[in-house]
């Protein structure tokens, strides 16, 4: 499995963090839902895998005072997994607001 993610150019620690922020905010709800439960860790893991290098180095270009190290990387990649189903749950609303039908 690592070599599939190294093939791709995705970091395992980084999609393991997401994965971990993601879980983190399916526990975090008051209502459990089944789908959010299957849907946030892989929410997370996914836009941890792809968001997060781009989010750390425009954060260094803005001039943001990070350390170089793995650690500021896995830190954004779990809070990005956090926030990522928060997003695409808005996201989705929007959607649902606008394309349903009667209205």
């Amino acid at each position: 499995m690592h070599d599939i993610f190294n093939l791709l150019g995705i970091k395992v620690p980084v999609v393991v963090a997401g994965l971990s922020g993601g879980i983190l905010r399916a526990l975090s709800r008051h209502r459990y839902k089944p789908r959010e439960m299957v849907a946030s860790p892989i929410c997370g893991a996914l836009a941890a895998a792809y968001l997060t290098l781009p989010v750390v180095q425009y954060s260094r270009a803005m001039g943001l005072p990070m350390a170089n190290d793995d650690t500021t990387t896995l830190a954004a990649a779990f809070l990005i997994g956090v926030c990522a189903m928060w997003i695409s749950d808005i996201v989705f609303e929007v959607v649902v607001r606008r394309f349903r039908p009667g209205e």
